[in-house]
């Protein structure tokens, strides 16, 4: 843990979205594109301007792709040049994930997209791949080992309230050794209940709000005109209500 406080991580998707968490009171950005697939690396552009932007902390991810956590070696490069990239414009940290094909961690290649980070004094969160292994307890020993800050997790299932029995057992695990940090579903209504039942000290989320397009023509032939005309960013007020909860916890 980097304090011994409550603390808030958002993710988000566009330059707007990180500077209104920004100036809504999260502590640290996990910034992606496509959230739609999961999430996925942005472009250099996006990510240098977030860094010249940002000044609180700012994670980059690093995922070549949607859908699975199986990477061939040509998306390993990729991964490898986006960590190095990231480390040369002063990133805080990267957040990363590789599975083998049977669902263990596939610790030679974190291992080495790690030593990058740490070359940079970078830090590493392990995302949500962790939700796909086979073993989740020998997962969490696995990445303790490789050396990772902490771990993003629904608790294996499709809400981090639905998982928050096997959140509460990760943490008791953990202990002092690597951050629980669950994400996935978290609101505002939930957040307060989920941090009193697991013990957790990070929470992780999107915290959106789909806000109306500025175009005034609408195409009236399209199939979804409510996506093509609307716009999902950070909601200002949704993060403000998640610093008010946890700021519960601080005191």
């Amino acid at each position: 843990m980097e304090e011994n406080r409550m603390l808030l991580e958002v993710c988000a998707d566009s330059i707007d979205s990180a500077l209104i968490a920004q100036s809504a009171g999260a502590y640290r950005i996990e910034y992606c594109n496509a959230l739609s697939d999961g999430g996925i690396t942005p472009s250099y552009a996006q990510i240098e301007t977030a860094r010249k932007l940002l000044h609180i902390k700012l994670y980059v991810l690093i995922r070549p792709r949607g859908g699975d956590f199986l990477y061939d070696d040509m998306e390993f490069e990729m991964m490898r040049a986006e960590i190095e990239f990231c480390g040369r414009i002063k990133c805080d940290g990267v957040v990363i994930g590789i599975l083998n094909a049977d669902g263990t961690v596939d610790t030679k290649r974190c291992k080495e997209l790690i030593r990058i980070a740490h070359s940079y004094k970078m830090g590493v969160t392990f995302h949500r791949a962790f939700d796909r292994c086979s073993d989740f307890f020998q997962g969490l020993e696995d990445i303790v080992e490789l050396g990772c800050e902490r771990i993003l997790t629904s608790g294996s299932r499709n809400s981090a309230v639905e998982g928050t029995h096997i959140i509460r057992s990760l943490v008791e695990q953990a202990g002092q050794r690597i951050s629980i940090m669950p994400g996935a579903g978290i609101m505002p209504e939930n957040a307060e209940a989920l941090i009193q039942n697991t013990g957790v000290k990070e929470l992780h989320g999107t915290f959106r709000s789909r806000y109306p397009s500025n175009m005034t023509y609408h195409n009236p032939f399209l199939s979804h005109p409510e996506k093509e005309y609307g716009i999902m960013r950070t909601d200002y007020f949704k993060v403000r209500e998640m610093i008010d909860i946890i700021e519960k916890f601080n005191n």
